[in-house]
């Protein structure tokens, strides 16, 4: 299950930028996912609730996450969401975004 190393680098990377900025409190990590990284959002949520469930910085944090849809790029010009066969040329286009799993954004308490 790769949702579990997904929800502890989320978790990892969150906790070293909270830190970094002198945070007592992680409330929020907005997380950019693409619809063909083949994640289940769910289930990195559950796996992610397994890691902070003994540290207090993340003591009610909540996870939202942004699905990114594909878009494919072909050497003919085109850009678009066709990322199976080019419209334009028939060829095979490349697939420049859709797979990405991202920490976009940290919402951190500095003071109590």
């Amino acid at each position: 299950m790769h949702e579990s190393g997904i929800a502890y680098d989320i978790y990892a990377t969150s906790k070293r930028a909270a830190e970094d900025n002198g945070a007592i409190k992680v409330k929020t990590i907005y997380v950019d996912v693409g619809s063909m990284a083949m994640v289940n959002p769910d289930q990195v949520e559950f796996m992610f609730g397994t890691f902070i469930v003994d540290d207090p910085m993340f003591d009610r944090t909540k996870l939202v996450f942004t699905t990114i849809p594909p878009i494919a790029e072909c050497e003919c010009g085109y850009c678009g969401s066709e990322i199976f066969v080019c419209p334009t040329c028939g060829k095979l286009p490349r697939l420049v975004q859709g797979r990405e799993i991202l920490v976009k954004n940290i919402e951190i308490d500095t003071e109590e």
